[in-house]
């Protein structure tokens, strides 16, 4: 259901190219022989964004280089590896980088052609987050994998005399989860986005800023992107989306969710607007539960599963409302703030404002729930019904 592991595919350079981005804070270091000639030279710049972090106020991690190589296959010791070195390393609260703002990691040449792997290495002793409920800084363990730099498999083109930008995704929500009380883990989810910023925006009303409002782009119930409106405007943008049709999910507490399904993003320079400043989305008004239980996983295994609360409109999209990680020593879990009353819902169309109405077919406080894990078979319970009271037992079993 969601990537729970940090190899994941790049994008194709006609994706990721094509954007002049501001590269500051950072040099390069090549293996780019002195006697190559500058004719066979391009330049690679990366830049990280984000995704919310879902009950936290900072998630910091500490930048100290980007690798890449022409071979995925490429261990961290092999030669032929070329970094761009954040000198001092860069510290960088990942929920600054919401609704498409970059972070520029640096740039640096590179002989033209095609590259096959990234890795994105961070500083474990400046990792820490600050929980909303806790309010104090906390570290991050960061495991000495990750240290060793985050592999990217994919592959995209360097071009002779040509600027090329890949922007890493560094997804905090599913990136940050508990291992018992009072500690956190990191378990990275990164995935290298276009660079042109398109995608889907609109606001929601200041009435709801706040409540933790939360705003994803789906298909086929599977989150693509996250973002939280502006805390003062309440302006969202789900940014660097691929073209094709999404499902659109609001959330806040104490509130129903609102679904716009169908939204189109025409090409990677269009930007669909759901919304205006004078016509915002508002969310009706609604009490709230929660889902609980427990993960196993046999064979055990250090990954990170992930349980989401799904609901499915007829004639229509299946949706996640919400999702959370499972705690890595216990598999305990809590969805909590989930609408008890049924989603409003309305197709996508060119004529604003959308025609909310409340979904029929989407039962009130009934779910699906999903548990997921790499490597694991995903299992599902239907019917959750928080209608009348929350439910903590919905316990999963994942086998390979």
């Amino acid at each position: 259901m969601f990537e729970t592991t940090p190899r994941l595919a790049l994008l194709g350079a006609t994706a990721i190219s094509a954007a002049v981005l501001s590269a500051c804070g950072g040099g390069g270091g090549s293996d780019v022989p002195a006697t190559t000639p500058i004719s066979t030279l391009g330049t690679l710049a990366v830049s990280m964004t984000d995704a919310p972090a879902c009950g936290f106020d900072a998630v910091n991690v500490t930048v100290s280089k980007v690798r890449v190589h022409r071979s995925e296959g490429a261990s961290e010791l092999d030669a032929g590896w070329t970094d761009i070195t954040l000198s001092p390393a860069k510290k960088i609260n990942l929920l600054n980088l919401t609704n498409g703002v970059l972070e520029a990691l640096g740039q640096t040449s590179l002989e033209a052609g095609r590259y096959t792997q990234l890795r994105l290495v961070l500083d474990g002793n400046g990792s820490s987050v600050v929980p909303t409920a806790g309010k104090t800084e906390q570290p991050l363990e960061t495991p000495s994998a990750v240290r060793s730099g985050i592999k990217l498999v994919g592959n995209f083109e360097v071009t002779a005399g040509q600027r090329t930008d890949v922007v890493l995704d560094f997804d905090a929500c599913k990136s940050v989860v508990t291992r018992g009380r009072n500690s956190y883990a990191l378990k990275p989810v990164v995935k290298v986005v276009p660079a042109t910023l398109n995608g889907i925006s609109g606001f929601v009303s200041t009435a709801l800023l706040g409540r933790s409002v939360q705003v994803s782009a789906q298909q086929n119930g599977q989150v693509v992107s996250a973002t939280t409106p502006n805390p003062t405007t309440g302006e969202f943008v789900l940014s660097r989306l691929a073209p094709g049709n999404y499902d659109v999910v609001i959330t806040a507490n104490d509130s129903a969710a609102s679904v716009v399904a169908s939204v189109p993003v025409a090409s990677t320079s269009s930007t669909t607007v759901l919304s205006t400043s004078s016509a915002p989305i508002l969310l009706a008004p609604g009490n709230t539960g929660s889902i609980g239980g427990t993960v196993t996983m046999s064979p055990a295994s250090t990954e990170a599963a992930y349980v989401s609360a799904k609901q499915s409109f007829a004639a229509g999209p299946t949706v996640t409302i919400k999702y959370q990680g499972a705690d890595l020593a216990t598999g305990a879990y809590t969805i909590a703030n989930l609408p008890v009353a049924a989603p409003q819902f309305a197709m996508y169309s060119t004529t604003l404002p959308l025609a909310f109405s409340a979904s029929t077919a989407a039962a009130s406080g009934k779910y699906r729930v999903e548990a997921a894990a790499a490597g694991y078979v995903t299992k599902s319970v239907d019917n959750v019904d928080i209608g009348s009271a929350n439910q903590s037992s919905v316990n999963f079993a994942l086998t390979r």
